[in-house]
């Protein structure tokens, strides 16, 4: 009986001493952390965690809150008595400022931030927590350096140096996200991607048609989302989140849940997000011709012009939204690892708010009695396999498949009319990736690929009779079951001449087949298919020189091309009151040369200046010019004669501009930041006439003032919008007066605009932390150039989240 009271003893001791011991390791691979501080509030009781990440804990007291801290990680606090539901295990999150240093886009792999000659921003999860954008859209905006065009609440169209839409290119874990109808027009296909979801987003500024292909013209965005995390124990070990979010402006109402699940060699990551917003409301001090006066409502099945009794409120602008990730990881060893994810969003409809606002052809009423997109779907099953080890070809290489579904349908009715017409499209795409790294030959590194990818098109046209309730077939707005395929390689190479001194350049080569079968029921085609096949090698060469430790020059030269997509060759739609756009079956690739040079400046860790200048020169630029059809100028659209209007190889531009940024470290606790980007663009016709570029945005500018202690952390900043004339607005651009302001001589133009903000965020403990901003704080009425919906006015956002 003594012998047994003695075994337990010692085993309930050697239990007592193990639960006095703590393990630091790093969220991202699991592996211990050493030298991490680890003390009590007043520093009275510290010690360090050694080589296996390994600290006693003997000293604390079960109700004491414990730090831990590290220059390299973001700092951690817990009570000690919690620590038993963690298995004696903390996981640290790498500082972002740590992650910055690593940039994927580039290569497809990881690759020092240093050596890349391209600009690239970066912005991490804690920006993203902080700032607590309500869409994808928001987040690249609230940036400083990606201007966000938006048509309406639900919406969000990014521009990077003069180019969007279907000219700059969106990546989410690797996928390419554009597809064969991605247009000229806006876009809005980036509010599928759930900021809740992003561990960081790289943004590529330039040409990246290298690595990506056709579409990356003006740049490249990408999205990470976060990854499940393993244990690396034989524990199980449970975390997540939960986040609540208000704003006043649209009436918001947010909810988001994230749970890990984490065993030693696989893991699940489950994310889910639902959004509701209200009809957003616009500040009080700006442009009248602002003001939603009035909205179109039915009553009896009669259209009624009524008054808004708010005419702040943009009526009709409010949706709701539901986002979904689920990712699973398996690794078997640390050689092999395989990743599934399977994304989903969708939207109810949502009001194109800009077509609801236009005026009827007398200036009494408004032509549109609804104008609305249909659920915007979008789901991505994406696998990954990911093998390291070196290899007599490769020392990483990895394979990712993917298939995207794409669902949107736009449905509009003139006032008055009893025809409400309606298309739909789906999109089904599949993607296959091949990707190398190679660091075997000296100081060079090389990364090599193929990819393929192959769109199909369904497309639907329907009109419903609302007097008796009939639906009939009408034209769709794309040629049903057309395809849009590439094949491609690539090769790019980092090569380090010295420890001061890289070039990196590539070559690529894609091949792109467009297939289309038009349907003359409706409209009598004078073609009854087209088939394009068409290719472009493009290319880079740039370098990344430090003439002394802090001072950094790049220089990069670089190569962009577009391929004709479906939306190109086979569209249907009318652009504008009074014209519409028909097929154009003979068309090219655009092709864009670019060349940049940036300079980079560290005084002392104390001030940071970056500034990069660039210009490029688009060559067979695909524009929307007037047309005939058959012969004529004017054809009939549903019901109205419309002037005739195609995609064309049909012009030439050049863009050039300057960005600029500086942070500015006072001391410990406040922080100075800014950014600033001007940009200037032309495009020239064929026939020597030249205009304003449509995608060039104002000069728009950012200034921060940052601070920090403990628990606390508060932004001040000011957002700036320079003014664009009449004489400086695009020709396609000067016919939308219903969205701008009037100057002294009556003409459209987009007035300068300047809002003052403030955020913060409070840590109350280590699970609940707090986060409170108010935008716009002097109420300015304003719409971002070429938006349809005018921004909000004062908006108090507030947002709480725990964290287990």
């Amino acid at each position: 009986m003594q012998n047994n009271l003695t075994l337990l003893i010692l085993l309930f001791s050697l239990l007592v001493s193990n639960a006095q011991e703590v393990t630091v390791l790093d969220a991202e691979n699991g592996q211990p952390v050493m030298n991490v501080a680890i003390y009590n509030q007043d520093k009275s009781t510290t010690t360090i965690t050694d080589f296996s990440g390994k600290a006693s804990l003997k000293a604390f007291t079960r109700n004491e809150l414990i730090y831990f801290k590290h220059l390299s990680f973001q700092p951690y606090t817990v009570l000690k008595k919690n620590l038993a539901k963690k298995g004696y295990r903390i996981y640290l999150e790498p500082n972002p400022e740590q992650l910055e240093e690593i940039v994927v886009s580039v290569s497809k792999w990881e690759q020092q931030k240093k050596d890349v000659p391209q600009k690239i921003a970066n912005v991490s999860a804690k920006d993203i927590a902080f700032t607590n954008p309500q869409t994808a859209a928001d987040l690249l905006q609230q940036s400083g350096k990606v201007f966000v065009q938006k048509s309406q609440l639900g919406g969000g169209s990014p521009m990077i140096r003069g180019f969007a839409t279907n000219r700059v290119l969106i990546s989410v874990d690797g996928v390419r996200m554009n597809n064969a109808i991605f247009r000229g027009g806006n876009l809005q296909n980036v509010i599928s991607i759930d900021p809740f979801s992003i561990k960081n987003t790289e943004v590529i500024f330039g040409p990246g048609s290298v690595i990506y292909g056709s579409d990356a013209i003006g740049g490249v965005m990408n999205f990470y989302t976060k990854n499940p995390k393993l244990s690396y124990t034989d524990s199980t070990t449970v975390t997540g989140n939960a986040t609540y979010r208000f704003s006043t402006a649209s009436n918001e109402n947010t909810a988001h849940a994230a749970v890990n699940l984490g065993f030693k060699k696989w893991a699940s990551y489950t994310s889910l997000s639902y959004n509701n917003f209200g009809d957003l409301t616009m500040g009080s001090h700006g442009p009248d011709s602002y003001l939603r006066n009035t909205f179109v409502t039915t009553v009896n099945g009669t259209d009624v012009l009524v008054a808004n009794e708010d005419p702040k409120k943009q009526v009709t602008s409010g949706y709701n939204q539901i986002n979904a990730l689920q990712k699973f990881k398996y690794k078997p060893n640390p050689n092999w690892e395989y990743d599934l994810g399977l994304y989903y969003s969708e939207t109810t409809d949502f009001s194109r708010y800009d077509r609801l606002i236009r005026p009827n052809g007398s200036g009494d009423g408004l032509r549109s009695a609804e104008w609305y997109y249909g659920p915007q779907k979008w789901f991505m099953a994406n696998s990954q396999i990911t093998k390291k080890g070196k290899n007599k070809f490769y020392d990483g290489v990895k394979l990712t498949t993917a298939y995207q579904f794409f669902e949107e349908s736009r449905n509009d009715r003139g006032f008055g009319e009893a025809i409400r017409y309606t298309t739909k499209e789906i999109v089904d795409a599949l993607s296959i990736n091949l990707d190398f790294e190679n660091k075997k030959i000296g100081d060079l590194r090389l990364y090599y690929g193929l990819g393929y990818v192959f769109n199909k098109v369904n497309s639907t046209g329907s009109q419903l009779d609302l007097s008796n309730g009939d639906t009939e077939p009408t034209a769709s707005r794309y040629p049903d079951g057309a395809t849009w395929q590439t094949f491609a390689g690539y090769v790019s190479g980092a090569y380090q001449v010295k420890p001061n001194l890289t070039l990196l350049s590539g070559l690529r080569y894609s091949q792109v087949w467009v297939d289309a079968t038009f349907d003359t029921t409706y409209y009598p085609f004078p073609f009854k298919e087209a088939d394009l096949i068409t290719g472009a090698l493009t290319g880079s060469l740039g370098v990344s020189y430090f003439p002394t430790a802090n001072l950094q020059l790049t220089l990069n030269g670089s190569t962009g091309f577009r391929a004709p997509n479906i939306d190109d060759v086979g569209k249907i739609f009318d652009s504008e009151p009074g014209s519409v756009v028909v097929p154009n079956p003979d068309l090219e690739p655009e092709y864009a040369y670019n060349i940049d040079f940036g300079i980079s400046r560290n005084f002392n860790d104390k001030l940071m200046l970056k500034a990069t200048t660039y210009y490029t020169y688009l060559v067979d630029a695909l524009v929307r010019r007037d047309f005939t059809f058959n012969g004529q100028t004017t054809i009939s659209y549903n019901g109205e004669e419309s002037n005739v209007q195609a995609i064309q190889n049909a012009a030439k531009a050049y863009v050039y501009g300057f960005e600029f940024g500086a942070e500015a470290f006072l001391n410990d606790h406040w922080q100075l930041e800014g950014n600033l980007t001007l940009t200037e663009g032309v495009e020239e016709d064929d026939d020597g006439t030249d205009s304003a570029a449509r995608h060039v945005a104002p000069t728009f500018a950012d200034a921060h003032l940052k601070w920090k202690k403990d628990k606390f952390a508060t932004d001040l900043f000011l957002n700036y919008n320079a003014e664009i004339a009449y004489d400086d607005l695009a020709i396609s651009e000067r016919s939308k007066t219903y969205i701008y302001a009037q100057d002294q001589n009556g003409n459209p133009y987009a007035p300068s605009w300047y809002t003052l903000n403030f955020r913060g965020s409070y840590q109350f403990n280590s699970q609940f932390k707090g986060n409170m901003a108010l935008e716009n704080i002097t109420d300015q009425r304003y719409r971002p150039y070429s938006s349809g919906i005018a921004a909000p006015g004062t908006n108090l956002i507030l947002g709480l989240t725990y964290t287990f």
